[in-house]
């Protein structure tokens, strides 16, 4: 597999595969690749880096053979978009303990406010390049 960060997502959150198209569109050079938690590459990950295998309530980012998670991940990935969505990485200066806390509270409450899917978002032919599995 190539350098590129890999962003890790639960694909049957409607929350989380909004967020991939998203960042879809506001990532013109395709610098980011995607893989479900659900999928065989995502439980790799997971138990190369000893996180839990059967919850999937972290968005994670993989740079560099780092595991970023929670908000951390997501401010690291807004930081590479396109636009002034980047500036939304100066929230970075709040304490981890603070962000990850409205992270969890998002996190806990995804199915019930934006639905979950019965099975993963699979992507049009266009974006199936973007994709580890």
């Amino acid at each position: 597999m190539n350098d590129l960060p890999v962003i890790l997502f639960d694909g049957v959150c409607n929350l989380c595969s909004g967020s991939v198209q998203f960042i879809i569109k506001h990532d013109p050079t395709h610098r980011f690749r995607f893989a479900s938690l659900q999928g065989e590459f995502g439980r790799q990950v997971l138990e190369k880096y000893q996180l839990p295998v059967t919850e999937f309530g972290s968005f994670i980012l993989l740079e560099n053979d780092t595991i970023y998670t929670k908000s951390s991940a997501a401010l690291r990935v807004v930081k590479k978009l396109s636009g002034l969505w980047s500036v939304l990485y100066g929230f970075i200066i709040i304490p981890p303990f603070i962000r990850n806390a409205v992270y969890d509270l998002v996190a806990r409450n995804r199915y019930q406010w934006f639905g979950k899917k019965e099975a993963c978002w699979i992507p049009t032919p266009g974006l199936k390049g973007l994709f580890i599995d």
